[in-house]
């Protein structure tokens, strides 16, 4: 299993590799890794790394990724000196990051924390508290994979395929004297899976 640095590493690295290195910060990677956690949760029901994600006051935090990066504070983050474990990951998991870094990897840091402000994991793990207080509240596993479902439909239905697809079926429905067609449940994984490749 990779550990919560080695996916920081990867998305460093991509922001270097693809010109977006000014943009990557602590607080950034902050929310790439809550995102990645809850897809490989959604995918896979399996946690990416086994750190906890915290509700701090800002949104979720992985705290040893966190205080390995804080030196830098908001400043663009150095490029990793060690990149093996990019080269090691599974097909699955970079399938996984590269998604998480394409749809949430373009925006700011801030506009990602802002995200996670309005999505429940967060709010609920910080359900009693005043917007201002420090917390370490851990955000449960199972809120994480719900979220990861609910975000994988919404980059389902950002692929520019989607409404042709949807159209493509709603118009074999409405044919008269067409026997239903029914979708199995695999035959959905197995088309998800193929948008995140």
């Amino acid at each position: 299993m990779l550990n919560c640095l080695d996916v920081a590493r990867y998305f460093i690295a991509k922001a270097y590799e693809d010109g977006r290195e000014t943009t990557i910060t602590n607080m950034k990677v902050q929310k790439l890794l809550y995102y990645s956690q809850s897809l490989h949760l959604a995918l896979f029901d399996s946690c990416l790394f086994p750190e906890p994600i915290q509700a701090w006051r800002y949104g979720p935090v992985c705290p040893p990724a966190y205080h390995f990066y804080s030196q830098f504070e908001a400043e663009q983050l150095p490029i990793p000196q060690n990149d093996l474990i990019l080269k090691s990951l599974t097909e699955e998991t970079q399938q996984v990051l590269e998604e998480v870094w394409d749809y949430f990897g373009i925006n700011h840091a801030y506009i990602l924390s802002d995200m996670t402000h309005l999505e429940f994991p967060w709010k609920k793990a910080r359900r009693r508290l005043p917007p201002t207080a420090a917390s370490r509240e851990e955000i449960p596993p199972e809120d994480l994979k719900l979220l990861g479902e609910q975000k994988l439909d919404e980059i389902e239905q950002a692929h520019p395929a989607y409404s042709l697809i949807l159209s493509h079926a709603l118009a074999e429905a409405k044919q008269p004297n067409s026997a239903p067609q029914y979708i199995e449940a695999e035959a959905i994984h197995d088309w998800i899976s193929t948008l995140l490749t």
